[in-house]
């Protein structure tokens, strides 16, 4: 038998002699760690858990953080997330990667849940050959440039700056495959939206960012060469948003490179600080006088996004609409439920203030009904939609469109990591860190965000055929049921209950008065 030689046994000896000096100068630095860690704890006074249990202490905190991925992969239930559990974005990603999205053995929704809803099934659906697609719709046909688009379901309002680069030209030229809309969100109108060659709609926040001169104002000549783009096809007065209704947005001045400060006209290093409000609208004369401007200016279709707080403060816009000539009318409203997201906002906003869009969007279409609004103002959803059944629930009610944001997101490739305010977002979404961003291939991921707006628009189609109707835009109230707190399901059409003027938007009277 041989044995090793000698030489070979000395660089054995001498591999393990280095290997303990180094084990022992690691457990040596690694006890002078504790032990300087121990005193901090020990002394500091703000963490009573770190005072108490010093050192053992700190795993509190990564315990904490790892939790939230540790509920997500391993113990969350499929129907128990929050605020979108595993299936509604398993249906996405499949959706986005153009995959079967067929599940078997049966739902693992609770259907008696309460809130739920329920299509109603007609006996003789729709066949194949007798479905049509989505009629076109023409959004301010009284403009000198009128919008028309057979689209359901866009892209909701995303920055510059609160996403990066690479997410926006994903998102443009996906929508631009997929023949819908994209929203600039509040931070101006960047190179990368134009470069993915989609239709836009150009948001005006309260701080005017893209359409502001040098004190902040509202510009005619920067509106004029927006106006002049073939691309931006309609302007978007932002009054408030879901995750935060009546407060503005920030993006810190570390975060405003000369790029982003010269989209948004700020000076670079500056605070991109929006106001809670327009400090020029302060009343509904205000408001329409805005959108009557821009409208003139730009010669396109010009409406505004809201929360809805209560019924009273439609009354008082269409009122005063009446009052000045139903020309005066914004083309169309999108209305954001109170569980929309963003990327920050407080907790107290983005729990306990505004109407969820169960709620509100209903309202909208009945107040629009009742004043003999309907026909002129086009209404758009926005809050959750991220499903075939949401959005075909938000059609049923009498939406024109539904626009998601975080739906696209997940299309894109988002985990719901919860880091979006951190700059550490680990798919190259919301983060301008060069090396995250390597991860988001636009070419790649503009495909999977076209695949997601078809699937979309084609379940939802499959909704409205086994309701009997041959295109979404067909479907009513009557041909939707919601779960109560019996746990048995009652009509949309009776439970939102006509007002004067409302129909059935299917355009027959309602089969359950």
């Amino acid at each position: 038998m041989q044995t090793a030689s000698p030489a070979f046994t000395d660089l054995l000896i001498s591999t393990l002699e280095v290997l303990a000096v180094i084990f022992i100068v690691a457990l040596g630095l690694l006890v002078a760690w504790a032990i300087v860690i121990y005193v901090v704890d020990v002394t500091q006074t703000r963490h009573a858990i770190r005072r108490n249990y010093p050192v053992i202490g700190r795993f509190r905190y990564l315990l904490e953080h790892l939790g939230e991925f540790f509920r997500q992969y391993f113990f969350a239930m499929d129907r128990e997330e929050m605020p979108f559990n595993r299936a509604q974005r398993a249906w996405v990603y499949r959706a986005a990667k153009d995959l079967d999205n067929t599940v078997a053995f049966g739902s693992t929704r609770d259907l008696n849940h309460t809130g739920n809803v329920l299509f109603v099934n007609c006996p003789f659906p729709t066949l194949g050959e007798d479905a049509v697609p989505p009629s076109p719709v023409t959004i301010g046909p009284d403009c000198p440039k009128p919008y028309t688009t057979s689209g359901l379901f866009h892209i909701s309002g995303m920055s510059y700056g609160a996403i990066s680069r690479p997410a926006v030209l994903a998102l443009s030229r996906g929508a631009k495959k997929a023949g819908i809309w994209m929203n600039t969100g509040e931070g101006g109108l960047s190179p990368y939206h134009i470069e993915g060659g989609a239709d836009l709609v150009f948001q005006i926040c309260t701080a005017k960012f893209g359409v502001r001169d040098l004190s902040g104002h509202l510009s005619d000549d920067k509106l004029r060469e927006l106006g002049a783009n073939d691309q931006v096809k309609m302007f978007e007065i932002k009054l408030s948003q879901g995750a935060k209704p009546g407060k503005g947005g920030m993006l810190p001045g570390a975060k405003v490179s000369a790029e982003i400060a010269a989209i948004r006209g700020l000076q670079v290093g500056q605070d991109a600080f929006s106001p809670n409000r327009h400090p020029d609208i302060r009343n509904y004369a205000d408001l329409l006088a805005m959108i009557a401007q821009v409208r003139t200016v730009t010669g396109k279709p010009v409406g505004f996004k809201t929360v809805i707080g209560s019924e009273d403060m439609l009354d008082g816009l269409f009122t005063e609409i009446l009052k000045q000539g139903i020309a005066s009318a914004p083309d169309f409203i999108t209305v954001d439920g109170a569980e929309g997201g963003t990327g920050a906002a407080p907790m107290p906003l983005m729990d306990a203030v505004g109407l969820p869009l169960r709620e509100s969007l209903p309202i909208l279409v009945d107040k629009l009904c009742q004043y003999g609004l309907r026909d002129r103002v086009r209404v758009v959803a926005s809050g959750k939609l991220i499903n075939p059944t949401d959005v075909a629930w938000a059609l049923c009610v009498g939406a024109d469109f539904a626009t998601s944001a975080r739906g696209f997101m997940f299309a894109l490739g988002c985990i719901q990591a919860l880091q979006c305010n951190k700059n550490t977002c680990p798919t190259g979404i919301t983060t301008h860190d060069r090396k995250l961003q390597r991860g988001l291939d636009p070419a790649a991921k503009s495909e999977r965000v076209a695949h997601y707006a078809q699937h979309m628009l084609t379940e939802v189609g499959m909704i409205a055929h086994a309701c009997g109707v041959r295109s979404p835009r067909e479907l009513g109230r009557s041909h939707a049921r919601v779960v109560t707190e019996t746990g048995l399901s009652l009509s949309l059409a009776r439970l939102y209950p006509p007002v004067q003027g409302v129909r059935d938007m299917s355009g027959s009277k309602d089969r359950e008065a």
